[in-house]
């Protein structure tokens, strides 16, 4: 039953729109599953065959992009305490932990922080705030989105191709496969920002 609702899902019309929404929603509210989409249907390429494998990396890399310039042209436009959110003391020390790597490795910070949902919203928004040049904003962001498409994709696709069991187990074990790997990248990442805060004093 599950295995036929999938096996529909990846033959509709809707499923790559529905992956292009949900991949632009998560650049700004990190609830939105727009990874687990990615990897879901990466694995449904390889084990319904349908969406292609390429499609499916070219749209979420185009949403992924769409997003997260939406998120700089916000911080342009509107700053980094217009609404009230934005001036919660902890969304502040992201976008003060934002713009001291943004400062220092621009291209480096913009590129690794689309893997990492938090600090992709506030490098953003950041990036935006501080009129970082747009041509080399798109470009560095452009990369990042269909590096990161590609990797998300691709974990289902992997997953698809080595674990026996159909399309609901694919989709299944590479979420989990996904999750985990993202939660690594966040644990090192906080641990690098905690060593480079105790060199600093």
């Amino acid at each position: 039953m599950i295995e036929d609702v999938l096996a529909q899902v990846a033959v509709s019309p809707w499923a790559l729109p529905l992956m292009f929404l949900l991949v632009v929603g998560d650049a700004f509210l990190v609830l939105i599953p727009g990874e687990a989409a990615v990897t879901i249907f990466g694995a449904l390429a390889v084990s319904t065959g349908s969406p292609p494998l390429a499609a499916v990396i070219g749209v979420a890399g185009a949403a992924a992009l769409m997003g997260d310039v939406g998120c700089y042209l916000i911080g342009r436009w509107v700053g980094l305490d217009r609404w009230r959110w934005m001036r919660a003391q902890r969304v502040q020390s992201a976008f003060g932990w934002a713009r001291d790597r943004l400062d220092r490795r621009t291209a480096v910070v913009l590129f690794t922080a689309r893997f990492i949902p938090f600090a992709r919203l506030a490098v953003n928004l950041t990036a935006g705030a501080a009129r970082i040049s747009a041509p080399r904003y798109f470009l560095v962001a452009g990369l990042a989105a269909f590096g990161w498409a590609a990797y998300q994709a691709l974990i289902g696709a992997a997953v698809a191709a080595l674990v026996p069991g159909g399309p609901v187990v694919a989709v299944i074990v590479s979420v989990v496969v996904a999750v985990g790997v993202g939660l690594l990248i966040d644990v090192v990442s906080t641990r690098r920002g905690k060593r480079a805060a105790r060199g600093k004093s």
